[in-house]
């Protein structure tokens, strides 16, 4: 009996450990790491260095969705709503990456100009931005600040999320001044 709680114990505290290792991994990459240098294509089907965004000196957020994904659907949906203020406030600029693969990209635009989306819309159907960040799911948020550096991330979506990300964005608005 006490081996098996021996050994359980060393099994949380390797677990805890591991788990401390993978936070501090990410808390290294943020702040440090900038937009990688790829081309994805808007709705219109011009090519986009995502690179370049990170040099507009304004705050630059990147959500990554799917026209099959309902919580990225709800998120995009509720940020336009506070969009235009948004953009007024902090300088601000929102840009809506979708996953959707090579089959599923024609459904991209009409869905997001029935949305009336004020967003740019890129398409990164071969998930190569998607698999440079290492996001695992969406929806998925990054946060770059003015000076190209990735500041903030979060994974999934819960109603009121796009308050926390306002925070995030407030935040390095106020830092600027």
């Amino acid at each position: 009996m006490r081996k098996l709680i021996a050994l359980t114990a060393l099994v949380c505290l390797i677990t805890i450990s591991a788990d401390a290792q993978e936070k501090k991994g990410l808390e290294k990459i943020l702040g440090e790491r900038t937009l990688p240098n790829i081309t994805l294509t808007d709705m219109n089907g011009k090519k986009v260095n995502v690179a370049d965004l990170g040099k507009s000196g304004k705050i630059v957020v990147l959500d990554f969705w799917a026209t099959w994904c309902v919580p990225c659907k709800k998120e995009l949906n509720n940020i336009n709503e506070v969009y235009d203020d948004w953009k007024k406030k902090y300088d601000v600029s929102i840009v809506a990456v979708s996953i959707d693969d090579s089959r599923s990209s024609t459904k991209v635009k009409p869905y997001a100009e029935g949305q009336r989306w004020s967003y740019d819309v890129l398409l990164d159907v071969n998930q190569d931005l998607k698999r440079d960040l290492n996001i695992q799911s969406v929806p998925f948020t990054v946060v770059v600040d003015q000076n190209g550096k990735i500041v903030y991330s979060h994974s999934g979506y819960t109603e009121g999320d796009e308050n926390i990300l306002e925070d995030a964005i407030a935040g390095l608005a106020t830092a600027k001044k």
